[in-house]
């Protein structure tokens, strides 16, 4: 069992930054790889981005590639996404996730493939 919580959000202008965090219980973080995704109001969750166990591999969607950076610290149980060039249509609620399935299993991006979820983080950027 993993228990996962976010922290970060906030309102943020057109251009500026945010760094999320999401921190996670228990004694084996580095043995899940970790996602992040978002849900805007009325659309479906997507995938932001994935790393692996070992943050020797990540992933990205073309709409976040460039702008924002995932990361993991695996003695501090914590995975974090830097939110560069923020622009309106990144508003949306952002969550972490846990799976316990092979990395490149978690590249086609469905949330199917992670076990575990966080409570999620508003972020809003105004324009």
């Amino acid at each position: 069992q993993v228990h996962l919580v976010e922290s970060g959000g906030g309102l943020v202008q057109a251009g500026g930054s945010l760094r999320l965090s999401c921190a996670a219980s228990g004694r084996t973080f580095n043995m899940y790889t970790m996602g992040w995704f978002r849900q805007a109001p009325g659309k479906e969750r997507e995938f932001v981005a994935t790393i692996n166990r070992s943050a020797t591999n990540t992933n990205y969607a073309d709409s976040v590639k460039g702008r924002f950076t995932i990361s993991r610290d695996n003695a501090k149980n914590t995975v974090y996404l830097q939110m560069d060039s923020l622009a309106p249509e990144d508003t949306a609620v952002y969550y972490c996730a846990a799976s316990n399935r092979p990395y490149l299993a978690t590249m086609t991006g469905s949330p199917n493939n992670y076990l575990y979820w966080g409570q999620g983080t508003q972020v809003t950027v105004s324009s």
